[in-house]
């Protein structure tokens, strides 16, 4: 087994750190639980990765991947995994996280997070590649179940219990998407309670939440709008089945003002509280 972290990642709520917010959160130093940045966007070095150590100083850091394309059919991008190598070394990360997805075939990379069958074979291919990952890393990964817009019939067990058996094979950690599932409860009918009671509890280390956008009745996970009360209502059921874990607030596009940012993690932060009461 790996260690989860080099460093406490708080049970409380953090935001994802995005450039528009670097120059105020290091000017004021807000109350924040802990950040989350994208691992790829600090590859190079240079200011970005000088300001992200420069925040760290002050706040626990999360690196959430989204180019690793553990499902891929290609073998790994060594490279890559050696940049991701290269900056926990520096970083020194509470948590390491990546999309269980595929994005490559054939040496081209395409710029999505795509879904794949849950079968026993992508299950052997998924473990292993975790495997290595983990191996390489020398620590933990947490792997975040998808949105998706597709199902599978070839599909042999469902995705909570597709990401169970990683957990069981490999010891891999789970970061709990809870707007990615309400996508899917909404598009593919998933059904949601089945979903949370496959999940093992006790290698969830982080939750997601974010707003998504409706085209043509479709839920779409664009990360542009406040959490609806939907969404909050199903973080909620799953504080009270799994229990409160580091939450993040991920927002991606038309990204508003710190404050608002800020707002939305302390909803998050009540909600955890309370289930703490009951």
């Amino acid at each position: 087994m790996y260690p989860p972290a080099t460093s406490v990642l708080p049970c409380s709520a953090g935001i994802g750190l995005r450039a528009p917010h670097y120059r105020e959160v290091l000017g004021t130093l807000p109350k924040l639980g802990w950040v989350e940045a994208h691992s790829e966007n600090f590859f190079g070095g240079g200011a970005p990765l000088h300001t992200l150590l420069a925040v760290r100083q002050h706040y626990a850091v999360s690196l959430h991947g989204v180019g690793m394309g553990l499902a891929s059919p290609d073998p790994l991008n060594e490279d890559h995994l050696a940049a991701l190598k290269q900056l926990c070394d520096v970083v020194q990360p509470a948590r390491v996280s990546e999309h269980l997805c595929w994005n490559t075939v054939n040496g081209d990379v395409i710029n999505d997070l795509l879904p794949f069958p849950h079968t026993h074979a992508a299950l052997a291919h998924v473990a292993s590649r975790i495997d290595h990952v983990q191996a390489v890393l020398g620590r933990q990964l947490l792997v975040e179940n998808l949105s998706s817009y597709l199902s599978f019939t070839s599909s042999e067990m469902s995705e909570g219990e597709f990401l169970a058996e990683l957990v069981r094979r490999t010891g891999c950690g789970i970061l709990f998407d809870v707007e990615n599932l309400y996508v899917n409860v909404r598009n593919l009918g998933v059904d949601e309670d089945e979903f949370i009671r496959a999940i093992p509890a006790h290698a969830v280390g982080e939750y997601h939440l974010a707003g998504f956008s409706v085209r043509d009745g479709c839920l779409v996970d664009t990360h542009d709008h406040p959490v609806y009360d939907a969404v909050w209502t199903l973080y909620e059921k799953v504080l009270r089945h799994i229990g409160p874990r580091p939450t993040l607030i991920e927002w991606d596009g038309n990204i508003p003002a710190l404050p608002v940012l800020m707002a939305e993690a302390d909803k998050a932060q009540q909600r955890m509280e309370a289930c703490c009461v009951l």
